[in-house]
């Protein structure tokens, strides 16, 4: 294959920070760029991460990046060499089968790293072929940038390019690809590659602390104690990772595909596969089709986080860390996620804050959504308004009365707090939007986007920056689905 030639967007100085660590840790190949190439969707929002204006985007160059037949000078892609463990099981080595880092953009706000999805085979693809599909594609699109607008820490999406080049899942489908931003790409699996190796391990302890977590550093006589680094270094991975998995809680966001692989080391959501938000509530949601134990269900992704942790944590074992060190590492965890759900639940409910005495009534809370299988999102939405006018809530649950006893129990609590009733209101609506990318939504962009209509992407990115503002006329996106709206499966394929 012919390399891609260069080509020039203003404004971007590209380099490759990766590229510096030893060659087995990626592989240099170039993507394969799709045929007849078309701009479907470009996303302003991460654009501006760069430093990209509106014509830029608009440009052949910007298509040329983004469909993989050009790059930009001194980029060179690459696909990164990384394991893990899949459903807990150990898989071995697996890879950027279907991606391929371009390289990082320095701007006066950080570093981006640019990553094209479904952009061919590389030496990681295994048995795949590289490519994906329009369907999973415009489901990453626009699920990045919908946890984005929730305040969630992902990735970005930055384009959206569509193919008629056919693609074989299920059935024939049409190819895609999606450009990605992030700080980093580097995952929990990326650590457990290079397990028994200690000078890997060094040097990708070394990479990501100097890039990342410089506050990290631990030297010992004018050099690097990796152990206490690697120590350091875990304890912050942790803290930030609980974090996420509270704001996923609190969001009724289920990954779906936990897997160590897509675990991010910098505390991102990464991988957009077969996730969803959760319609009628059930403790137990299971989004993934493919999850036939529901070993990734909505109250099992604290657990699994912390399990994942461990498998990290133990790879480090060969850069010379005691077990009881890494273990002393993993412990801030349970803290770290209580305190960030507790603070959001209270937020969410309108509290000044978590007294001990709140939790019989989130036990409670989340009992009666389960019980009668409310909306999740408009649960918390409607409960600011249920003091002047409990109906719109109540009409939530089938059988009113144990809705009615805990709604009284849960304005006598916040009656005791005291404060202003109306800045109640408007901080509880900051903290619960009317917006969520519900899989019926997401299915209704695919559907158009596969006749070339980019209209719906483009609505619901609209509405999804700002999910907490209501907008005129857009109440059927702020809508669960219809009671005879068949399912959307979603599963690995997705």
């Amino acid at each position: 294959m012919a390399e891609a030639p260069p080509i020039s967007l203003d404004g971007l100085r590209a380099g490759c920070s990766f590229a510096a660590l030893p060659r087995g840790f990626y592989a240099r190949v170039d993507p394969r760029p799709l045929r007849a190439p078309r701009l479907l969707h470009a996303n302003p929002d991460a654009a501006a991460l760069l430093g990209l204006d509106a014509d830029a985007l608009r440009s052949p160059e910007f298509l040329a990046l983004c469909s993989g037949a050009g790059r930009l000078a001194d980029m060179t892609p690459l696909a990164t060499a990384y394991s893990g463990h899949q459903f807990g099981v150990w898989a071995g080595q697996l890879g950027d089968g279907r991606a391929h880092l371009l390289g990082d953009v320095r701007t006066p706000e950080g570093v981006w790293e640019i990553q094209l999805k479904g952009s061919g085979r590389t030496p990681f693809s295994r048995m795949g072929d590289g490519w994906a599909v329009l369907r999973s594609s415009v489901r990453e699109y626009l699920a990045s940038e919908a946890m984005a607008g929730l305040g969630i820490p992902t990735t970005r999406a930055l384009a959206l390019v569509a193919s008629d080049d056919p693609v074989v899942r299920e059935t024939v489908e049409t190819a895609a690809v999606v450009t990605r931003l992030a700080p980093s790409f580097v995952r929990f699996g990326h650590f457990e590659h290079w397990g028994h190796s200690h000078h890997e391990q060094k040097a990708l302890l070394d990479y990501v602390v100097d890039h990342w977590y410089p506050e990290c550093r631990e030297t010992s006589g004018g050099e690097t104690d990796a152990p206490a680094t690697a120590c350091r270094l875990l304890t912050e991975v942790t803290r930030r990772t609980a974090r996420l998995i509270a704001q996923w809680q609190l969001a009724g966001f289920c990954h779906g595909v936990m897997n160590t692989d897509n675990m991010s080391i910098l505390g991102l959501t990464l991988d957009y596969g077969p996730y969803g938000f959760m319609d009628a509530f059930q403790a137990n949601h299971i989004c993934n089709h493919s999850d036939t134990a529901g070993r990734y269900a909505w109250n099992a992704q604290p657990a699994v986080a912390r399990w994942n942790l461990y498998r990290l944590a133990g790879s480090l074992l060969v850069l010379g860390c005691e077990a009881s060190a890494l273990e002393s590492c993993l412990a801030p965890f349970e803290a770290e996620f209580l305190a960030a759900y507790r603070d959001g639940l209270a937020r969410k409910l309108g509290l000044d804050a978590w007294r001990p005495d709140d939790a019989a009534l989130e036990d409670d809370w989340w009992s009666l959504l389960h019980a009668q299988r409310a909306d999740f999102t408009l649960a918390f939405r409607r409960l600011a308004d249920a003091d002047r006018d409990a109906g719109p809530w109540l009409d939530l649950f089938p059988d009113p009365a144990p809705a009615r006893a805990w709604l009284d129990r849960y304005l006598a609590r916040r009656a005791g707090q005291g404060g202003d009733a109306d800045a109640r209101r408007a901080a509880m609506s900051r903290a619960n939007p009317v917006y969520v990318l519900r899989n019926h939504l997401a299915q209704r962009a695919i559907e158009a986007a596969q006749r070339g209509d980019a209209s719906e992407i483009d609505r619901l990115l609209t509405l999804l920056r700002d999910p907490y503002a209501e907008r005129p006329g857009s109440d059927f996106y702020a809508r669960p689905p219809a009671a005879d709206e068949p399912a959307v499966p979603v599963s690995c394929s997705s």
